[in-house]
């Protein structure tokens, strides 16, 4: 169905009583609800606010206006895994979630402001005042609860009628259940507009009595409605795709030239590096806390990323060290110059199980792997990839950032017992997108995909000597600027004309 234009926030528990794969349950749900939504800038626009001990805003509204988009961000959503902040996350909704900066359109009567919350415990702060507040500003709270949850604080949060506004499943594995009422729910908000709109015009006198008159009248107002709705938003330039816009019934989805990639927002697009030379070096906790069965699965995942490589002499070079209480160089970069042999050396590397000294394995790797006597080559990308279990038993920080001022890229990977805010010390800038945490060894597979570092690299590019004020980006960012007023003047000319149909409809009603 077409759905009234709707601001909705998913605010997603995802603590430690959450388990991995009962997670990717609850994702699966909001991908089942967003498929069933009218997603786009004038309808519906989505938001993902994920919480534990802290609030993390993971799908901004402003950031993906498509489904395909929307579903790609959510299918990347990780749980923190810690404990149950309810109220924090309800606050951090109401003043940045729903906020005009992260994409929320200023209050209006014909913009609906909906938060669905999905739980499974007790929260450890208040949450009745805060919700409250979110009621009082207009946002429409629906709260699902699982398993063992309070159902008192789901009732405390939920607006009303609470029989409409809380829901109960016993377990995750069930809660898909729960799709179908969420889409007839946003259905029925836009029968009763219409419904509104007649007896408006029905009481003032604009339309006549009777079965006929009333059949007429909402079919008249179903077709404005549906004629002032931007049928065509890539003619008209409200989209933002950076290339090439396509038109579905209602929205759009995007795409790349030839020759391009469309990249994980469903928005831009990446050129083709070709097969760019780098010099990559995984850097592996082998600590007594790993585990042996744990540490084969750390060395599939490595030959997973491996295997997204364009190994050879010229091309991609790998290197591998381990590190527990002391610190050895599996392989040097360079040794192996293609992928069957490189693997196999991976599937060889012996479990040292004892400490966890991550500065010492980030001081030797920042002075020796990377050397050229070590095999490193000069003036290609050097890319650091650590993976870490738990907290170090010494000092990271001076190692951490010596490695990244000698111009490694950093990325820092944990898992189980990790600390976030080691591993934020380890990660380049931009952070959210140099460090991966799962609470599970199995769901380092999912880590893997998301991981790029063959990548084009602007900030390695432009390291090297590129100029951004270039003339070529100068004349690039002149194309944006004219593009973006012809969208806006053709937006003008669409409202001039909706303007008038909007005038004639209600002359030929009288």
């Amino acid at each position: 169905c077409k759905t009234r234009p709707t601001d909705l926030v998913f605010i997603v528990d995802s603590s430690r009583s959450v388990r991995p794969s009962e997670f990717e349950q609850v994702k699966v749900f909001l991908t089942n609800v967003i498929n069933g939504l009218n997603v786009g800038p004038n309808a519906t626009r989505v938001g993902v606010v994920n919480y534990a001990s802290r609030v993390k805003n993971e799908v901004s509204m402003k950031t993906h206006r498509t489904k395909i988009a929307l579903v790609k961000a959510v299918s990347k959503i990780e749980p923190l895994s810690t404990g149950t902040m309810t109220g924090s996350a309800i606050q951090f909704a109401l003043n940045v979630a729903f906020s005009e900066a992260e994409g929320a359109r200023a209050k209006s009567p014909d913009v609906s402001k909906v938060a669905i919350i999905v739980t499974d415990g007790r929260p450890q702060d208040n949450v009745k005042d805060v919700a409250q507040r979110a009621r009082d500003a207009g946002i429409e709270i629906f709260a699902i609860g699982v398993g063992r949850v309070d159902l008192t604080t789901l009732r405390q949060m939920a607006s009303e009628p609470l029989d409409d506004h809380v829901d109960y499943v016993e377990s995750y594995s069930v809660i898909e259940k729960l799709t179908k009422k969420f889409q007839e729910a946003f259905c029925a908000q836009m029968k009763e507009k219409l419904d509104r709109y007649y007896q408006c015009l029905h009481h003032s006198g604009e339309v006549s009595a009777g079965p006929f008159a009333q059949r007429r009248s909402r079919t008249v107002l179903l077709t404005f409605f549906m004629s002032t709705k931007v049928s065509d938003l890539c003619a008209t330039g409200d989209h933002d795709c950076q290339q090439v816009c396509i038109s579905t019934p209602g929205s759009y989805k995007c795409a790349c030239k030839d020759g391009f990639t469309l990249n994980n927002d469903g928005r831009t697009c990446s050129a083709p590096c070709g097969n760019a030379a780098i010099d990559a070096v995984f850097v592996i906790d082998g600590s007594k806390s790993v585990r042996p069965e744990n540490f084969e699965l750390v060395k599939k995942w490595i030959n997973q990323i491996i295997d997204k490589l364009e190994v050879s002499e010229k091309n991609a070079h790998v290197g591998l060290v381990q590190y527990s209480s002391t610190v050895k160089t599996e392989f040097p970069l360079g040794q192996y110059n293609n992928k069957k042999a490189l693997k196999e050396a991976v599937k060889k590397m012996d479990y040292m199980e004892r400490g966890t000294m991550t500065g010492l394995a980030l001081h030797h790797t920042a002075d020796n792997v990377f050397n050229i006597a070590q095999g490193a080559r000069p003036g290609v990308q050097k890319v650091a990839i650590v993976f870490t279990d738990g907290r170090s038993q010494d000092y990271i920080g001076d190692a951490a950032k010596k490695a990244k001022n000698l111009g490694l890229e950093m990325y820092a990977v944990g898992v189980g017992n990790a600390l976030e805010s080691e591993l934020k010390q380890i990660a380049s800038e931009p952070i959210g997108d140099h460090y991966f945490y799962t609470a599970d060894f199995k769901a380092m597979s999912e880590i893997a995909k998301k991981l790029q570092i063959n990548k084009c690299n602007d900030s390695y590019q432009k390291r090297q000597g590129e100029d951004p004020c270039e003339c070529d980006s100068l004349v690039k960012f002149q194309k944006k600027v004219e593009d973006a007023l012809q969208a806006l003047n053709k937006k003008y000319i669409l409202y001039v004309a909706m303007h008038q149909e909007f005038h004639c409809l209600l002359e030929n009603q009288k």
